[in-house]
């Protein structure tokens, strides 16, 4: 078992909650999870690293749950690129828990993205989630760097070449929205496990069924790498 990672980590602000205020003592940190049952958690990285109270105290009440790993995201076209790498490094300095940092090959060469991971892994990172990427922001299209890693399965085969790193990927059991068929998506889901990725990550679902088929028809096609689901809180019925 790890120390309890909320001892070690930022623990000025251990006892406030999201808004910055002292928490009610039942909201202190999160319910006990069964066993069984092994999580991980997204952030989205802080606009500013320094002073991002509600960020920080996000997770402080989180990590009691002794999750896995936390992800930090990166933004379309690479624009939280930076903020993303000081986020994951600062959580691998100040907690006991792993930390993924999302990486995309989007708008960058390959030079670029190895450069990134080389820097993750010297703070001590080796848990990178690489993904495609989605174009900036006005455009509708996705095209590849002229010089860079085309696809997510590129990427993934360009890290394992580059160093040992542990490596999640996407799946989507309602079908890449970019993808021609459910068959040309688990083809490009399994291009990326015969890459060398390690674990899929699906994209966030409505109806436990959509996933439990999709599992199903993975296995059938010959995956047996972990699928783990994706799982949305949803705080706006409108806009998701």
């Amino acid at each position: 078992m790890r120390n309890d990672p909320s001892s070690n980590i930022r623990p000025s602000i251990r006892n406030v909650t999201s808004r910055g205020v002292p928490p009610a003592n039942q909201l202190s940190i999160a319910t006990p999870l069964p066993k069984d049952v092994n999580v991980s958690f997204e952030f989205f990285p802080p606009a500013m690293l320094n002073g991002s109270g509600s960020f920080w105290a996000s997770i402080e009440r989180l990590l009691p749950l002794d999750p896995d790993f936390v992800s930090i995201t990166y933004g379309a076209g690479g624009t939280t690129q930076d903020r993303t790498l000081d986020t994951a490094s600062a959580l691998l300095r100040g907690s006991s828990t792993d930390v993924a940092m999302h990486l995309t090959c989007a708008g960058a060469s390959k030079g670029e993205v190895n450069t990134t991971a080389e820097q993750f892994r010297a703070t001590g990172g080796k848990r990178i989630l690489a993904l495609r990427g989605d174009p900036p922001k006005g455009s509708d299209n996705y095209e590849p760097h002229p010089n860079g890693y085309g696809y997510a399965h590129d990427l993934v085969a360009g890290l394992k070449r580059l160093g040992n790193f542990d490596i999640s990927v996407a799946a989507y059991p309602e079908s890449h929205p970019e993808s021609l068929d459910a068959k040309a998506d688990m083809d490009n889901l399994k291009a990326k496990f015969g890459a060398g990725a390690d674990r899929a990550i699906t994209q966030f679902f409505f109806d436990t069924d959509t996933f439990m088929r999709f599992l199903e028809s993975a296995r059938k096609s010959g995956v047996t790498a972990p699928i783990i689901p994706g799982i949305l809180p949803i705080t706006d019925f409108k806009r998701t």
